[in-house]
């Protein structure tokens, strides 16, 4: 049965729209050239223009759907009045023709608390390592991850730019066009959709862990982990989708400073296809609202 009219699955059609609509604008403010970063707490801290906007767009867009929701995200912003055209108000269609598990389907917009992350990976998108970068909308239940959105603004973007180059050159273009972007999302009970589930080669123990936030309990932790190879990328979204396509094993980083819009919408995806993220004492996150 479609489930059009559920509130998880028209929140999640929502959030699939809304966060195309923030990679859009991730990727406006790279090209307008003024990144406008800020120094939060630290100099590995950091704020930009295209976190602010994205922001802006997610929890305003969300908040005019569904007014009954707990939103909350990573940046801290002054209330002020929203441009219009950061708003979006479509939703994707493809999703609501997927049923809605059945322990989700009376669920009321007051019971879900959003955690969003408008730009996680943002030290590597000043840097211009613009793979790192995903845009994160997890949706909670009761304290556990049920569903989340995971947009990659930049997904494709060096085949991208390979293409560009040789249509400069007036070469011939090799292969499929390489669309610039794309989406994941899952629901607990229902799946993961939006990327090919793959494992790591048989044999191999690759570890995936940070590349702005080492210290000496992280890497400790790594050797201890006696992995074949060892992955220092930006960004929590961008390290889970390293493991659900099988380019690493594990993501290891035993230190404070994980946020819960870090974690919410990816480890949905992981635990839809059967992994597993929990704290360095091997418990589950929890997601209330006043957690």
């Amino acid at each position: 049965m479609a489930s059009g009219n559920t509130v998880l699955m028209r929140l999640v059609a929502s959030a699939y729209s809304i966060a195309q609509k923030a990679g859009m604008i991730v990727r406006r403010v790279i090209a307008e050239g003024d990144l406008g970063i800020v120094e939060k707490t630290c100099a590995t801290d950091l704020q930009t223009k295209a976190d602010r906007l994205a922001q802006m767009s997610i929890c305003s867009s969300l908040a005019r759907k569904f007014p009954k929701l707990t939103i909350i995200g990573e940046e801290d912003l002054p209330s002020e009045e929203v441009d219009q055209e950061l708003i979006e108000d479509s939703q994707w269609e493809e999703i609501l023709k997927q049923p809605c598990p059945s322990q989700y389907s009376a669920i009321q917009e007051e019971d879900l608390v959003v955690w969003v992350d408008p730009l996680d990976g943002t030290k590597e998108y000043t840097e211009g390592l613009l793979d790192n970068v995903t845009v994160l909308i997890g949706i909670a239940y009761e304290g556990k991850a049920i569903a989340g959105v995971i947009n990659q603004p930049y997904y494709n973007y060096e085949n991208n730019e390979k293409q560009q180059l040789r249509e400069h050159r007036n070469e011939a273009k090799a292969g499929p066009d390489a669309v610039l972007g794309r989406t994941i999302w899952g629901v607990l009970g229902l799946g993961a959709f939006g990327f090919q589930l793959k494992e790591v080669p048989a044999g191999k123990h690759i570890i995936t862990t940070t590349r702005s936030h080492s210290n000496k309990l992280v890497t400790d932790c790594v050797t201890a982990m006696n992995p074949d190879a060892v992955l220092q990328v930006g960004g929590a979204g961008n390290k889970i989708i390293q493991l659900i396509e099988g380019k690493a094993s594990a993501y290891v980083f035993a230190s404070p400073g994980c946020k819960k819009w870090d974690t919410c919408a990816p480890e949905v995806i992981l635990h839809a296809v059967g992994g597993k993220l929990t704290d360095i004492h091997g418990n589950v996150l929890q997601y209330h609202k006043d957690v």
